[in-house]
């Protein structure tokens, strides 16, 4: 349904730009899919996150993530049923655990340590991790990314040794590891993704 509404819109634009070419219009339709697949995925795991009782979680869950996976880019699935199952269960499952699980603070200090030195190694690697759909071609472009994926880890792993909610120091711990491991070249292999600037890279 979503992609036959995402069609129908790019032949729509199309037809107002005649000159706009079928590479422009695949970046314009994927664009869109994405747009209007985060609409009802979004509602979809608050309702999830409802009746399982971790609302608030998810939600502090979703805003403290956002920018580390804006940066540090990652993997995207193909189908929007699988869409909304990994996000259901990136986003519920780090509340979900964030919210059952206490730490002491010194083990607390350790795992944030420990996911900020696995997180720096990953974004130095991989990030921004682009896929096909949409490249990062630009070196200013990846280079910023990068930067800003250190600067956002390094302070969030901060803010998780400092804060006295424990809630929150566990979904940074949490959400900041699996994120990190979202941009490996191991989950974009059993995921079927490929990075874009790579594919675009070889084939220049």
């Amino acid at each position: 349904m979503i992609d036959k509404i995402c069609t129908f819109l790019t032949n729509k634009i199309r037809q107002e730009m005649t000159d706009l070419d079928d590479e422009r219009a695949e970046v314009i339709n994927y664009g869109l899919q994405n747009i209007i697949g985060e609409i009802p995925k979004f509602f979809i795991v608050l309702i999830v996150a409802y009746l399982f009782g971790i609302l608030k979680e998810t939600l502090v869950t979703f805003f403290i993530l956002l920018p580390y996976r804006c940066f540090s880019g990652g993997v995207h699935l193909k189908t929007h049923m699988g869409c909304i199952i990994s996000t259901c269960l990136m986003y519920c499952g780090v509340a979900y655990l964030a919210k059952s699980i206490e730490f002491t603070q010194i083990t607390i200090y350790i795992l944030a340590v420990s996911t900020w030195v696995f997180g720096m190694i990953m974004i130095k690697l991989y990030a921004p991790a682009d896929t096909e759909n949409v490249p990062i071609l630009r070196k200013k472009e990846r280079k910023q990314k990068q930067i800003l994926s250190y600067l956002v880890l390094t302070v969030g792993t901060i803010v998780a040794v400092v804060i006295p909610n424990t809630m929150v120091a566990n979904v940074i711990i949490f959400g900041y590891l699996v994120q990190s491991c979202m941009i490996t070249r191991f989950i974009y292999k059993i995921t079927d993704n490929k990075y874009g600037y790579e594919v675009y890279s070889t084939s220049n």
